[in-house]
């Protein structure tokens, strides 16, 4: 088949070697920087440039820009994309741009289906990217309608030389308010957790604990500014959650209430073993 991929980095340039280890995949790629086109033809993942020209060869695009980027591109080729063609966007969040993509991809007859590839690195760029990235890893897919089998069903066919371990299919809203708790709650609390004056003299004090909590504190602010913002109500309310937890332990402290404290630390506990199963 013929893959188009937009946005070259690390998420697009991960799927472009996935794509290009099979010869029998044409990849079509496009990225705003001439450094990182260049780069992508050097590797060999991409055989020619995506445009308006061919952009219709497609049978699957996959878009992995920023969520108003991503829009944007997508009203802009809209016109020129083939009916049999399934669009599939990259981005963290979903409801804005389901939101605008859903009619737009009805008004021009294509199929728009959200996507959202849970895997990454710690550096981003195609120079982090890998052909293996999303080995086993689980991709979120939001189409219009849930219960349309036909489309998922498609869907997973084109994506399966990506080799993803686990297809979740779920509403826009679903999607946001599970990676407001997962995903974007863990980068706001590890970011402000660095902020202590008594960061800077961890060296000689730390070990696993200290490094788990702190590995997403080192983040792109452009992107995940954009993401907090277009997903605030959902944040907001796993940050209010947050809170009032920690209110609950300082407050204990402050009484100097053991039992409480061991109560508060108990359930923690309890919750940790109920959600990963420990017996």
């Amino acid at each position: 088949m013929t893959v188009g991929i937009v946005g070259l980095g690390l998420i697009g340039g991960s799927f472009a070697k996935a794509f290009s280890d099979n010869d029998e995949h044409k990849c079509l790629g496009y990225d705003i920087s001439n450094d990182v086109m260049t780069s992508a033809y050097e590797q060999k993942i991409i055989d020619g440039e995506l445009s308006e020209k061919n952009i219709a060869e497609c049978d699957l695009i996959l878009v992995a820009l920023y969520p108003k980027a991503s829009i944007d591109y997508i009203k802009k080729m809209a016109p020129y994309i083939d009916r049999k063609t399934v669009v599939i966007d990259c981005c963290g969040i979903k409801k804005d741009v389901c939101g605008e993509c859903f009619p737009l991809a009805k008004r021009y007859g294509f199929t728009f289906i959200g996507g959202h590839p849970m895997a990454g690195r710690h550096f981003s760029g195609i120079k982090y990217s890998t052909k293996t990235m999303y080995d086993g890893a689980s991709m979120v897919l939001v189409p219009e309608n849930v219960d349309d089998e036909a489309t998922i069903d498609k869907a997973k066919q084109l994506l399966a030389p990506i080799r993803f371990g686990k297809i979740t299919v779920c509403s826009a809203d679903k999607h946001d308010a599970m990676i407001a708790f997962t995903s974007q709650m863990a980068h706001v609390v590890s970011n402000a957790y660095v902020k202590s004056p008594t960061a800077r003299e961890h060296v000689g004090f730390s070990a696993g604990s200290y490094k788990d909590l702190t590995r997403v504190a080192w983040l792109n602010e452009d992107m995940w500014t954009e993401l907090f913002l277009e997903n605030k109500e959902h944040l907001l309310y796993e940050i209010d959650v947050f809170m009032k937890s920690m209110a609950e332990y300082k407050e204990a402290m402050e009484n100097n209430d053991a039992g409480k404290l061991r109560e508060l630390l108990a359930y923690g506990k309890k919750c940790k073993e109920e959600i990963d199963g420990i017996n």
